[in-house]
């Protein structure tokens, strides 16, 4: 392809300095493709090969791509389009949200109105099922489902079906919000779609199933969870969504206050011993994990972790994942990591007795073993151990310190203004008048377009930490209960709890004492 002259249109775009490829770069930020010219692309191709369609120079269309390599795209859509073409570079990101805004919308216009997705029943056979899944409607919508939420920086996807209606909703910052509706009669050809995807069964519609679908969005790497399950109105999807490109935060970008960030800190430079890591679901236990193992590699360190699915990928980390089906559960897995001449080990998740018995094992033999529980607070992982049916004193010898942790969203940095919050809020965060007197900056979010409407943007944690001491020990071989163990750390230890981890981040103005109320709640059953 020659080097053309800078884009004639003066009044569209004011010409931009050559780049050290040899093309032009143009700026995104203050041009604005025509309308005419994107509507000559298929919304599908710019998407799936991230090249958008600017302006006409003469016969000539000119087309923005982010690197250099992209050139072979910008080739092609000239072919398609039997039309010459000039390729120019911007900004990658850029060039990802003009397409999005555009041709995402377009897709989901066209779906209204489509007819060629007919219901399927209990007589359509495979061939039907396998024909209006590869469909061009119901393909567009699967895509415009994932790259939307991609876009959208959602964590899990809903496709929910109802008497009349489907709905898809994002889980954006740890809550469901509706985003489109699709025409109810391509419910199943989207279930049928993703089933082929995630290489399930699509003939059976009456047993739960779950798959794994990896995909390519705008050069990022995306594997996604499948869970599907039979409702009384149609089969119901479920899709965690994981970022491989998404890389790993760091431990001092895990937002814990200075003292629990330093207990933390001496708690994983322990030469052996387990520290559990407990949560609900999304809590973020994980991704404070990966930050202590980055935090405590050398070159002189072998660390093996054992997971169900392998949510970040860790240069310098050996990662196992479970395989259920083959056999390949945690304990197997770990009994054979044992084998590998590890210094650290991190497992999953401890769901059962022999899993944990083989962790504190591994502890007591001179490893570091990091892992995750499901409580409510840091105490609670002594007595859910002890549940399991592990023997005390193995929990007492073993057992070096629990974190206990929550997300809540942070208060939007575009729309958030100074605020009173109510007294009864501030009563139930455990603000005294006491704090009143220090100038506390109550900030709430009013509500943008950066934020979707909804004050806040992003997410921060919220941390308690139980050091593992001598009176802990004697109170769990006493089997003594988690309230006790609690009382104590927080007379003794100075221990934070997670609800006046959330009072001090409302005090800074990072987040709303509703939103701590939110997540924190079951603390205060």
């Amino acid at each position: 392809m020659d080097m053309q002259p800078a884009i004639a249109r003066t009044d569209e775009l004011i010409p931009s300095p050559i780049h050290s490829s040899g093309y032009e770069f143009v700026d995104l930020s203050i041009l604005k493709p025509e309308e005419e010219v994107l509507q000559l692309a298929p919304g599908e191709f710019a998407l799936r090969h991230q090249v958008l369609p600017l302006a006409m120079d003469g016969e000539t269309i000119v087309v923005a791509m982010g690197s250099p390599g992209g050139l072979t795209a910008v080739d092609d859509l000239g072919i398609l389009l039997h039309m010459p073409v000039r390729a120019v570079l911007a900004d990658p990101a850029l060039i990802r949200e003009r397409i999005e805004e555009y041709f995402l919308e377009r897709i989901l216009a066209s779906l209204s109105g489509d007819d060629s997705a007919t219901e399927i029943d209990d007589t359509t056979d495979l061939a039907d099922l396998q024909k209006m899944a590869g469909e061009t409607a119901v393909v567009q919508t699967v895509n415009l489902i994932f790259a939307q939420a991609v876009r959208d920086g959602a964590s899990d996807i809903h496709i929910e079906p109802y008497e009349r209606d489907l709905k898809v909703r994002y889980r954006v910052d740890g809550m469901l919000n509706d985003v489109m509706r699709p025409p109810k009669r391509m419910h199943a050809a989207i279930v049928s779609r993703l089933k082929i995807l995630g290489e399930m069964n699509i003939a059976e519609r009456r047993l739960p199933q779950d798959g794994r679908i990896r995909i390519n969005i705008a050069g990022r790497s995306i594997d996604v969870r499948v869970s599907i399950v039979p409702t009384v109105y149609g089969e119901r999807a479920v899709m965690r969504i994981l970022d491989k490109t998404t890389a790993v935060v760091g431990l001092t970008e895990l937002g814990m206050q200075t003292d629990t960030f330093e207990k933390f800190k001496r708690l994983i430079h322990l030469p052996h011993g387990i520290i559990l890591a407990t949560g609900p679901t999304g809590s973020g236990k994980s991704t404070s994990l990966y930050a202590a193992l980055q935090e405590i590699w050398s070159p002189t360190t072998n660390i093996l972790t054992i997971e169900d699915p392998v949510e970040y990928q860790v240069a310098g980390i050996g990662q196992i994942q479970v395989r259920p089906n083959i056999g390949l559960t945690f304990a197997n897995g770990l009994r054979s990591i044992v084998r590998q001449d590890p210094d650290v080990i991190m497992v999953g998740e401890i769901r059962d007795h022999e899993t944990a018995e083989i962790a504190i094992h591994a502890a007591l033999t001179g490893h570091l073993v990091f892992s995750t529980l499901h409580t409510n607070d840091a105490a609670g992982a002594v007595t859910r151990l002890l549940d399991m049916g592990v023997e005390p004193y193995l929990v007492a010898s073993s057992l070096i310190g629990v974190i206990a942790q929550r997300l809540v969203r942070r208060i939007c940095p575009s729309c958030g203004e100074p605020v009173s919050p109510s007294p009864e809020a501030l009563r139930g965060i455990g603000v005294a008048q006491a704090d009143l007197a220090t100038n506390p900056n109550f900030r709430a979010g009013a509500g943008c377009e950066k934020c979707q409407r909804t004050g806040f943007k992003g997410r921060q944690g919220l941390f308690e930490i139980l050091m593992v001491d001598e009176e802990i020990r004697k109170l769990t071989v006493d089997r003594s209960s988690s309230n006790n163990m609690r009382a104590h750390a927080i007379k003794e230890q100075s221990m934070r709890t997670l609800i006046g981890d959330g009072k001090l981040a409302v005090l800074a103005g990072r987040t709303t004492p509703e939103e701590v109320l939110r997540v924190c709640q079951r603390e205060l059953v």
